[in-house]
């Protein structure tokens, strides 16, 4: 029990020093990779711009026009949300106009029937109210000598809803296959999962959940390794960068702490 509560501490020890260091630029980096699915999927609606028309033509039957007007939206959205959120200005309305987005496409492309993709962008909703969070948090530090009463509830329920989203990814990357390694992987995956659920540890397993989450995704998700003319190179480079939002979600939680509802919180207070 020593041995294991003191390679914990060694753990955090390190983690924290690698915030320490990083702590400039880990903040522009957690916003780049939460926004890059919204700007790669952007520029994607440029350059494929019929083939998206024609799909929502046919997908619902509305017309050349109307179609041509929701692609239009979806781009202009993703891409001006997420120019406003890396240069930090009006990041509220940014997170909003995302939102929309992401509700948007949930609905146009039928994702609401389809589990994995319905849990990726719940996940995508995490990264995003954990942004809203960081927002709160960047507004009280204005007010830091103004007497406040209490707690910011707002902030407090923004980073435990953004928690539970957030790792809702990792449920799409459980395998029920009975090997090793599958086993191994589902075992750290939801032990991780857990412990930045209830907010123990919560920056430890949330930058552990970072560093799995980044491997997987350059193992499974190689869209560079397939031919740009192939189906599959769009759906992993997808993949890919939906991935990296949930990466940019977990660093706002290393950024971010635990949140008033949460183990550690409460460990303070024991």
């Amino acid at each position: 029990m020593n041995n294991r509560q003191e390679l914990i501490s060694k753990a955090e020890d390190v983690a924290d020093e690698v915030l320490r260091r990083s702590k400039t630029i880990l903040p522009t980096i957690a916003r780049l990779c939460l926004v890059s699915t919204f700007i790669e999927d952007g520029i994607r609606m440029w350059f494929q711009w019929s083939e998206q028309r024609d799909y929502m033509n046919s997908q619902w039957g509305c017309g050349y026009f109307i179609a041509s007007f929701f692609v239009l939206i979806n781009m202009l959205g993703q891409l001006i949300g997420s120019g406003l959120v890396v240069a930090r200005f009006q990041v509220m309305i940014a997170c909003a106009i995302l939102f929309g987005n992401v509700v948007l496409q949930t609905f146009a492309y039928s994702i609401l029937w389809d589990v994995n993709f319905l849990l990726r962008n719940m996940s995508l909703c995490g990264a995003l109210l954990l942004l809203l969070a960081e927002c709160k948090a960047e507004a009280r530090t204005l007010f830091a000598g103004v007497p406040t009463l209490g707690e910011n509830r707002p902030k407090t329920y923004m980073q435990l809803t953004g928690r539970i989203l957030t790792v809702l990814m990792f449920a799409t990357i459980l395998h029920l296959d009975v090997n090793i390694f599958s086993i191994i992987q589902n075992i750290i995956a939801i032990g991780l999962m857990g412990a930045v659920t209830v907010g123990f540890k919560t920056k430890l397993s949330a930058l552990l959940l970072v560093l799995w989450l980044s491997a997987l995704n350059l193992y499974f998700n190689c869209f560079w390794t397939v031919d740009s003319h192939k189906p599959m190179h769009d759906f992993l480079k997808y993949d890919f960068f939906q991935t990296l939002s949930v990466i940019g979600g977990l660093l706002m939680i290393v950024l971010l702490g635990p949140g008033g509802i949460s183990m550690d919180n409460h460990k303070k207070r024991w």
